[in-house]
């Protein structure tokens, strides 16, 4: 798994598994939050269910979970807004950040600082997304089952493409499809490691190991950032390089 999954990976090895829990906890509280604007209620609310489900998966405690859906019933909450930035990175490489802020001016200072610091550029909307697909992703670990019998489940779910290796496996689909799908898949195999709607890059960037070091550095303070929820990019960097720098 390249880019976006791969770097998730990366970020794994490195940190405080405190420290990255908590950052997890307030990245799921705030999807939860801005999911349940719509509706409180998970069976009429798609987005809501899939921030509810990702919320189990992460073991967050269920009081915390009913205390955002009770301030979102009572209409009190934060207020937050959804910005997506795009931009380049080393080597070439294409980055599209999904951010939720509760100061736009903030986030635009501090995501243009992140680039600009690391030999990236920040660019205009749709300077990027033309090179990635949006997707719905179902991600299983490796121990979940064999390649093939996930490959024949994932089929029978009605999904675009099946993606196995060492690091597990990557199911996506249409986001139209995507709760059906993960829905399918979660009564054969449980519930997923992750899932939800992201970018997937149509073709991949190899970047050098000099490349790779300035853009993971750019990676990492993105991802240190609060209100970044989400970071995709479209490289790809060998086993090699990566054993090097983390």
């Amino acid at each position: 798994m390249a880019g976006h999954s791969k770097f998730k990976n990366i970020m794994h090895r490195k940190g405080a598994q405190d420290k990255k829990r908590a950052k997890i906890f307030g990245r799921l509280i705030k999807e939860l939050t801005v999911a349940a604007r719509s509706s409180a209620d998970p069976d009429s609310n798609p987005r809501l269910r899939t921030a509810l489900l990702a919320a189990r998966a992460a073991n967050m405690p269920k009081d915390n979970i009913e205390r955002v859906l009770k301030r979102a019933e009572g209409g009190e909450g934060e207020s937050y807004d959804e910005i997506r930035y795009e931009g380049y990175g080393p080597g070439g490489t294409a980055l599209i950040v999904d951010s939720v802020t509760d100061n736009r001016n903030r986030t635009a200072s501090e995501v243009r600082a992140a680039f600009n610091r690391y030999g990236g550029a920040l660019g205009e909307t749709g300077s990027v997304s033309f090179m990635f697909d949006r997707v719905g992703q179902v991600i299983y670990s490796v121990d979940a089952a064999d390649a093939d019998i996930i490959f024949e489940a994932a089929l029978e779910a009605g999904v675009d493409n099946v993606d196995s290796d060492d690091n597990g496996h990557e199911i996506t689909c249409s986001p139209e499809d995507f709760n059906a799908v993960r829905e399918a898949l979660e009564t054969v195999f449980g519930a997923p490691e992750e899932s939800g709607l992201t970018w997937k890059p149509r073709n991949l960037i190899t970047v050098d190991e000099a490349q790779a070091s300035t853009l993971l550095k750019l990676l990492d303070a993105l991802d240190d950032n609060e209100d970044v929820q989400n970071v995709v990019s479209n490289f790809d960097i060998s086993d090699d390089v990566i054993a090097k720098l983390t």
